[in-house]
């Protein structure tokens, strides 16, 4: 694949190439989010920049628009996320699958997420990440734990992915693109 950066090659199963597409990079911190930008990113890793004050990165790469930062803990800030949620195509939610203990902060976080009216209908994608770690539990042992079964007002997927190691990640990507949901601006 080398340095192109899986973005380039999505950009051709966009239904609307000129149309840029915002995607909403989400997870607890240490989750992976970041190696999994460059994995998509390649070319643009160098010009993240962190907004002021709370660390979200925006990525703008061949017509996609990437916003990443880490949730949880962060109650002071919360509120101005809210900003960022307008106009998302899609809600790119990532976990650790090898850190159980975390997994019912980061259930509470993204059922808290489903909730944000403005992020009402977006399609899901989870991804399942460091699926090359030996601890690590399955897609569908997070699925359940992470209750997706009870979504009914979006579609959703859940990937098992290692972001070190690109596997699984562009199998996602390609969910995202079929079921990005375009509104009208």
């Amino acid at each position: 694949m080398g340095t192109m950066g899986l973005l380039s090659i999505l950009r051709r199963l966009k239904q609307s190439p000129e149309q840029e597409v915002r995607l909403l990079l989400l997870g607890l911190d240490n989750a992976g989010k970041t190696t999994l930008l460059k994995q998509l990113a390649a070319e643009d890793i160098s010009h993240i920049i962190p907004t002021q004050g709370f660390n979200i990165k925006s990525v703008q790469s061949s017509g996609f628009k990437l916003n990443v930062w880490d949730i949880g803990g962060q109650c002071k800030i919360r509120p101005y996320w809210r900003n960022y949620f307008e106009n998302t195509d899609m809600l790119i939610y990532v976990i650790d699958s090898s850190d159980r203990k975390r997994f019912e902060e980061t259930s509470l976080e993204l059922a808290e997420l489903l909730e944000e009216e403005k992020l009402a209908a977006v399609p899901l994608l989870v991804f399942a990440n460091k699926q090359d770690l030996m601890t690590a539990s399955p897609a569908s042992e997070l699925a359940e734990s992470l209750n997706l079964h009870t979504i009914r007002d979006r579609m959703w997927q859940v990937q098992a992915c290692s972001a070190l190691t690109a596997e699984g990640v562009q199998d996602g990507m390609t969910w995202v693109c079929r079921n990005i949901r375009f509104r009208k601006r």
